[in-house]
């Protein structure tokens, strides 16, 4: 039997299927804290090797570039995930945007517009903290949505993800899967301690209140939205730990079959370096 390719390892195993990982199980890769911290640190030699031959790239005239999509109920970790993997990486070369709740100057618009004024440019990293499937999520959980407005918001996304990728863009969508338990404790945690009380907002037990009915919304997007362009992930969240060593292996894995390229010179390097030899500081 053929030797699977671990190029890709890890979006094999977390790519969403009928059932999803349990939140606190760590399906591939390490499982323990240690080695997972140890994994990461690894990850973001290689994650910024990567992203920098995608950005000197993009500088030279390319045109590809990433978009992940993290999505999650509250506390998953989408602005952790940013933070610790994201950070990783030279910030010039990375695009972010969190979509909250519509504006009015928003609204007046349909709402593919705000997302696409976010999109990253070429030879960018963009990441949406939450994104345009929120557009479906809170007004299905709501009820301000038909069952086939629903369909027809479906289709709208998968062409807007299909010209995307026609485009360049290389689509990462990762589900942050948190346990109602360990988003119980989060919740607790930010209020019990000063330094996180900012964090906390009363409107995320109303959102809590309607868990089944997000589940299965998510469940809905999976399946309608996850095509062989612009999959889904699911990614465990209940460990912060695996969480972020998971998203910085998805982004490795993708990136690595970009194989982005540093752009050649157009100046003829070893007439530069000859001037080089004569050029002296002026006083």
């Amino acid at each position: 039997m053929a030797k699977k390719d671990d190029g890709s390892r890890v979006r094999d195993a977390l790519r969403v299927g009928d059932e999803l990982p349990d939140p606190g199980a760590a399906p591939v890769g390490p499982g323990k804290k240690a080695k997972a911290l140890a994994g990461l640190e690894s990850a973001g030699e290689r994650l910024s090797a990567l992203q920098e031959a995608l950005f000197a790239e993009g500088v030279g005239g390319g045109t590809r570039r990433v978009l992940l999509v993290l999505q999650g109920m509250d506390t998953s970790g989408k602005g952790g995930t940013v933070s610790h993997v994201l950070g990783l990486v030279n910030p010039m070369g990375v695009r972010y945007a969190a979509f909250k709740k519509p504006t009015a100057a928003e609204q007046r618009h349909e709402y593919l517009w705000r997302i696409r004024k976010q999109l990253p440019a070429p030879g960018q990293i963009g990441v949406f903290d939450r994104s345009h499937y929120e557009d479906i999520l809170v007004p299905r959980v709501s009820g301000l949505l038909t069952a086939a407005e629903r369909r027809r918001r479906y289709a709208e996304i998968n062409a807007f993800e299909q010209e995307l990728a026609e485009a360049g863009t290389t689509i990462v969508k990762v589900f942050l899967h948190i346990s109602p338990e360990e988003q119980l404790k989060r919740l607790k945690a930010r209020l019990v301690t000063p330094e996180k009380r900012w964090k906390y907002n009363p409107g995320d037990l109303e959102a809590r209140s309607h868990w089944p009915a997000y589940q299965d919304a998510y469940a809905d997007i999976f399946k309608k939205t996850s095509t062989d362009r612009a999959p889904w992930y699911a990614v465990p969240a209940d460990h912060k730990w695996y969480r972020n060593w998971a998203v910085a292996e998805l982004l490795i894995e993708t990136l690595s079959d970009l194989k982005p390229r540093f752009p050649a010179p157009d100046y003829d390097v070893d007439a530069e370096l000859a001037k080089l030899k004569g050029v002296g500081v002026r006083s």
